[in-house]
This record gives C-alpha cells, structure tokens and sequence, in this order.
C-alpha cells in the first residue's frame, strides 16, 4: 500500500532548461518517487509526489542539495 504525499520544495538558484529537465530527472529516479516537476512559470519551485513510506522529504531535499543546489521544504500539498 502506498502513502502518497506531495512536496514543494524552492530551489534558490535561477536554472536553465538543461538543468531543470536533470534535477526533474535525477529526483525522479529516487526509489518511492512518482514525479517531480517544475512549472514553467515558477521555475524556482519543485513539486514532488511521492511514497512517504519509501522516502522522506528531507531525503528528497538532501537529494537536491546533493547536485549543488541551495534548496528548502516549503510544505506539503
């Protein structure tokens, strides 16, 4: 049984296109991740629809963190 939840998380740095489609990339390809996207329109924040049963928002930041990105948790959906 899954146990979605649904996080926004605001990432500081202005990102191109390139860069926005790795970081989708990379953080989708975490274990218990449905997607992760960046609107056009808000190109600063990340919203991530997730299985918090297989992993946790911090993990998800660290995860950003980890590309070199100054990231933090907004909230939850």
């Amino acid at each position: 049984m899954s146990h979605n939840a649904v996080v926004i998380v605001h990432i500081d740095e202005t990102l191109s296109d390139y860069e926005i489609h790795n970081v989708e990339r990379n953080v989708s390809t975490e274990d218990g991740v449905h997607s992760a996207c960046m609107n056009a329109r808000t190109r600063h924040l990340m919203i991530v629809d997730y299985d918090a049963k297989q992993i946790k928002s911090v993990q998800l930041l660290g995860q950003i963190r980890s590309q070199g990105l100054n990231a933090k948790l907004v909230g939850g959906i």
